[in-house]
């Protein structure tokens, strides 16, 4: 048997450590999991409340077009049904994209880091992938469209970017738009659109009908905590849905999760307080980090990607001692930092309080 050659070059994605994992290792009761974006505060309760109903008739497979969540969605965000496309979270979206649009002798234009899914599929594919580094947190929006030629297929474009978790403004978003050419598709990945407190944020779907050949792919993993069903989707006009349903595997969405995002996307109070709270909570660490010392990305997401006179390997480390697990800016190709995800206000004062103890001696 002989796999694509490119796989000999290539490795899985790594979780972070597991929270059993992490209290066998350390003796701890506690674990507080801030390394993966995920919603402190869960999920709706009203999914909660209907979730034993919606586990029944498993035996069926889930409804291929997704048709009630489909409609939901589209009156939710006022777009067309046929403008939608789902996925098993939006990161296989991507991976659909890929598989569309990607293939030898084709390249694709991203930032780095950014959203490490982007590259993962399209060297699956088969495709050039051309990496632009990002300048102080931000993507080189000029030089990422100095890479484009006539081979190219596909434009990434993550806002807020993760892992750095600051936004594209309007103007210059708009400027970037009317100057990719026709043939490429540009994907605007808004995972954490909910979180978005600027008021120069381009409302990407507004402009749909503008720009054909935008997409805009959007989650339940993030704001509306159902990361664990995974269920995401991507926006985009008909024609460009049309060329992606047949790379799409016919049941990809299952039963459970197209009916809890039926519930949690009319629970908007949820939403809200929500949002709310990563506020409230991501300014205290911002206070805390200018009273330290410490440097960070102006974030506009549900994390803080926070530089460190050490390293984030250093730093991982003793906050996992501490039962806090982070991710490692070493990992994500930022050295000396940490990303943190905006936990709870008792378990953000808790791991201030960590982090001041190992950086102290550091701090001016």
């Amino acid at each position: 048997m002989k796999a694509k050659e490119i796989l000999k070059t290539m490795k899985p994605y790594k979780p972070g450590k597991g929270i059993e994992e992490v209290k066998k290792e350390f003796g701890l009761e506690r674990i507080v999991k801030l390394a993966s974006n995920e919603n402190p505060y869960g999920f709706s309760p009203k999914v909660a409340e209907e979730l034993p109903k919606l586990i029944s008739h498993l035996e069926i497979y889930p409804d291929g077009y997704a048709a009630a969540i489909r409609k939901k969605v589209a009156d939710f965000i006022n777009v067309n049904e046929e403008q939608l496309i789902f996925g098993n979270g939006s990161d296989e979206v991507v991976q659909i994209i890929c598989r569309a649009f990607l293939e030898q002798g084709a390249n694709t234009v991203m930032a780095t880091p950014t959203f490490p899914q982007y590259r993962h599929n399209a060297l699956i594919e088969g495709a050039e992938v051309r990496e632009v580094p990002l300048v102080d947190g931000h993507h080189d929006l000029e030089e990422m469209l100095a890479q484009i030629d006539a081979d190219t297929r596909v434009l990434w474009i993550c806002t807020p970017n993760n892992p750095t978790g600051v936004h594209i403004d309007r103007e210059t978003m708009t400027s970037v738009l009317d100057r990719v050419p026709e043939h490429v598709l540009v994907v605007m990945d808004e995972a954490y659109y909910e979180y978005l407190e600027s008021d120069d944020y381009l409302e990407s779907l507004e402009v749909l009908d503008q720009y054909p050949n935008l997409m805009v792919l959007r989650t339940f993993s993030k704001a509306y905590g159902l990361a664990g069903l995974r269920i995401g989707y991507g926006v985009a006009s008909p024609e460009i849905i049309h060329a992606l349903e047949p790379a799409r595997e016919p049941f990809n969405t299952s039963t459970v999760a197209q009916a809890a995002a039926l519930i949690a996307i009319d629970d908007q109070d949820f939403i809200q307080k929500s949002v709310k709270e990563n506020k409230e909570n991501k300014k205290a660490l911002m206070q805390f980090c200018d009273e330290n010392g410490l440097t960070y990305y102006d974030t506009q997401a549900n994390f803080l990607l926070i530089h460190l006179p050490i390293s984030g390997d250093e730093m991982f480390k003793h906050l996992l001692s501490k039962g806090f697990i982070v991710r490692s800016g070493e990992a994500l190709g930022l050295p000396n930092s940490i990303r943190l995800t905006i936990g709870k206000r008792e378990d953000m004062e808790s791991i201030q309080e960590e982090m001041k103890q190992k950086i102290a001696p550091g701090v001016k």
